[in-house]
């Protein structure tokens, strides 16, 4: 049976998240700790005690996501076994979980990796300089279009390609406002983010330049399974293309839309998201009519993932 993984990005945080597997699983337990010991501060103590606003700062949200996602992955090895899905694939921060799942970067790098991506975007831009928001009811055109008209010298472009229609766009403020406000004469719904920076625009390229200088004092090695990334929407399976494709995600959009109809060209025949929330499920279930993801965020719900793999009725 041919499965894809698939790992949330940014925004699926809540207090508590993976608590259950920490409890019952010594591999997933053991991901807390490595993370901790990684990073020189308890990272799991914010996870499981920390206020929604302190799980927010993007230095922190980052490293608990992808920590949290891996806990689950490592979770489903323990109760299914030798894991082989045909693809991976992570919703913009959830890519670097898929490298760590993968085997592209170690579990202790991933963390350093985002903790420091979290903090750099952070900084990036003076708060209240950026902004983004979600567009829902136009398509990709017609977005892109508004964006060009409305930059007006700043930055504004399409940030994520989540569904056909569902696209979020970022940028300066206030371009992203006149982008807003010109959608929205043509019956579109726009949903102002609450994020901390402008992501995957161009904004964002002094952060790229200088995760790619981190890049280069880890080690990379080649994937266990494709992972179809943000930038291409394509299956990549050598170490030098994925972190060229991490560089350049960081501002350029996330192909959401085109990673799933890719993972469909494939033969996926199901999705199993790993991590907090179901967004992702969601978004997979609008893009391909029928289809049925499990999203795996307790562990009542890896039961079901692992019943699935095992070809027992859901």
């Amino acid at each position: 049976m041919k499965y894809s993984l698939i790992f949330p990005g940014q925004g699926a945080q809540r207090p508590g998240m993976g608590k259950s597997f920490y409890d019952k699983y010594p591999s997933s337990k053991s991901v807390f700790e490595e993370a901790d010991d990684a990073l020189g501060f308890s990272l799991t103590k914010t996870i499981f005690e920390g206020t929604p606003e302190e799980l927010a700062k993007t230095a922190i949200t980052q490293p608990s996501i992808l920590v949290t996602s891996v806990a689950t992955f490592r979770a489903l090895e323990a109760e299914y076994g030798n894991l082989a899905p045909n693809t991976m694939a992570g919703h913009s921060l959830g890519e670097y979980t898929a490298m760590v799942a993968a085997g592209v970067i170690s579990l202790r790098d991933g963390v350093r990796l985002v903790h420091l991506r979290g903090g750099l975007m952070q900084e990036a831009v003076p708060l209240g300089e950026g902004s983004m928001a979600a567009i829902v009811g136009p398509d990709i055109d017609q977005v892109r279009a508004a964006c060009e008209e409305s930059a007006q010298g700043e930055v504004c472009q399409v940030a994520n390609v989540n569904a056909a229609t569902q696209i979020v766009i970022s940028g300066h403020a206030g371009a992203v406002a006149r982008a807003a406000a010109a959608i929205v004469t043509s019956g579109a719904k726009v949903i102002p983010l609450r994020v901390s920076a402008p992501f995957h625009s161009d904004l964002m390229r002094p952060v790229a330049d200088k995760l790619k200088e981190a890049f280069e004092k880890i080690d990379w090695h080649e994937p266990k399974c494709p992972i179809i990334t943000n930038v291409d929407a394509k299956p990549v399976s050598t170490a030098a293309e994925l972190k060229d494709s991490l560089y350049r995600q960081t501002f350029l959009p996330v192909l959401w839309l085109q990673s799933v109809l890719k993972m469909e060209e494939l033969g996926a025949e199901g999705y199993i998201e790993l991590g907090p929330g179901s967004v992702l499920s969601g978004l997979v279930r609008k893009i391909c009519k029928g289809k049925r993801p499990c999203a795996v965020s307790d562990t009542d719900e890896l039961d079901i993932a692992v019943a699935w793999l095992r070809g027992e009725k859901r």
